[in-house]
């Protein structure tokens, strides 16, 4: 992956030109309580482009600098730290298995600044995440700007660089995808077993915990917290308490996917707990059935997200007016947006390095998006009847 790493940051190179400088720091440690962390991930946009997994990191990203472009500013070796935490890289570990050209201590980040700003007209760097970096970046800037005489060409402004990076990440290498296709096989047998130990008493956490037995059985985590929802508690979009009981004649649907090798799948399924739909299940169960096989087969190279959505609404409005959970003609029922009662988010979304992967919707042009090859992207229909919905009869609720 390194050669792949490199390749992505050339690319970088030339879309930022080389009056430009990169400025990207990994994610922080975050805290569970007191003196505990919750498991660390590397910043997604960070790792794309440098493959290193450890915290206080950040990479600088100088085009046609004479002493290498890729600087990478990380924590020296500490012994004993490495006694309490493992591995860490160190300088020399940067330079020899991650490419970087030079390396020094983040603890020197200002001092670097000053260094490498001289010259270049602008900063690529997302303000607002990171404080502490934000205040060394502003104060550096402000800084080679008031010696401007002396200095010469000094950056002029400081432009987000989340836009460019994102687009990047839109569009998936071969390797990116193989991770991701792998991602998705594991996340299936999660599913497949969740089918099988679905039964009347289980609890939605023991459900979750075979979902995550599963994952573990390859190395690979949940890319986001697992909904294990069964009867009503369905109709929340984003239960994670996984609290309840299975109850006969219950629907049970579980949101679960893995993230391997920093690549995540996505995958929701719906089966019954007693083993068998109801009449009402299966109609509401085979109108988002087919709606979301017919979106599935619509993707392909030039086909949109608006377009997609566009006509899921119209499959499900059509499917729940021949049920008579609808009344009026389809086209006043989808101005109206009738079908937000049952169906209220959009057909999916971006899948990548992130859940709900980075990238536009829109164009420059300010019209949708149009896919391209390499572009991955999740298609996931549904219908949702709370049990306080009375626009309906009881049967259909929940």
């Amino acid at each position: 992956m390194n050669l792949e790493y490199k390749k992505r940051r050339n690319k970088l190179s030339r879309l930022i030109g080389k009056d430009g400088i990169v400025i990207l720091p990994t994610a922080p440690y975050k805290n569970r309580s007191r003196d505990t962390y919750y498991p660390y991930r590397p910043d997604s946009d960070f790792f794309y482009f440098t493959g290193f997994s450890e915290p206080d990191a950040l990479m600088i990203l100088a085009p046609g600098r004479p002493e290498g472009e890729f600087i990478l500013l990380l924590r020296p070796k500490d012994p004993l730290k490495e006694t309490w935490d493992g591995h860490m890289e160190g300088l020399i570990g940067a330079k020899q298995n991650f490419d970087a050209n030079q390396s020094y201590k983040i603890g020197d980040l200002g001092k670097v600044l000053t260094e490498v700003f001289p010259n270049r007209q602008k900063i690529f760097y997302t303000l607002g995440q990171h404080n502490d970096y934000d205040k060394k970046v502003i104060d550096t800037f402000n800084q080679v700007r008031a010696n401007q005489r002396r200095l010469g060409v000094v950056p002029t402004e400081v432009v987000s660089l989340e836009p460019l990076i994102h687009d990047m990440r839109l569009v998936k290498s071969r390797e990116e995808i193989r991770r991701m296709k792998e991602a998705a096989r594991i996340s299936v047998e999660a599913h497949y077993r969740v089918m099988d130990e679905c039964k009347e008493g289980v609890y939605e956490y023991q459900i979750q915990a075979s979902i995550n037995h599963q994952f573990g059985q390859y190395g690979t985590v949940p890319a986001y917290d697992s909904i294990v929802a069964s009867g009503s508690n369905a109709c929340t979009l984003h239960y994670i308490e996984n609290k309840d009981i299975l109850k006969s004649g219950d629907l049970l649907l579980t949101d679960a996917g893995c993230e391997h090798q920093m690549y995540a799948a996505d995958i929701t399924r719906t089966v019954p707990v007693s083993g068998t739909f109801s009449e009402q299940q299966k109609a509401i169960y085979s109108i988002v059935l087919d709606t979301q096989k017919n979106a599935i087969e619509s993707v392909r190279p030039g086909q949109t997200f608006e377009n997609i959505q566009n006509n899921a609404i119209n499959s499900i409005t059509k499917g729940l007016r021949k049920l008579d959970l609808l009344s009026g003609s389809l086209k006043s029922l989808i101005k109206n947006e009738a079908y937000k009662d049952f169906y209220m988010h959009g057909i999916g979304h971006w899948l990548g390095m992130d859940v709900h992967d980075v990238g536009s919707y829109m164009s420059d042009a300010g019209k949708a998006k149009k896919f391209v090859p390499g572009m991955v992207l999740t298609i996931e229909p549904g219908i949702y009847i709370s049990r306080k919905n009375n626009k309906v009869q009881k049967p259909w609720r929940g």
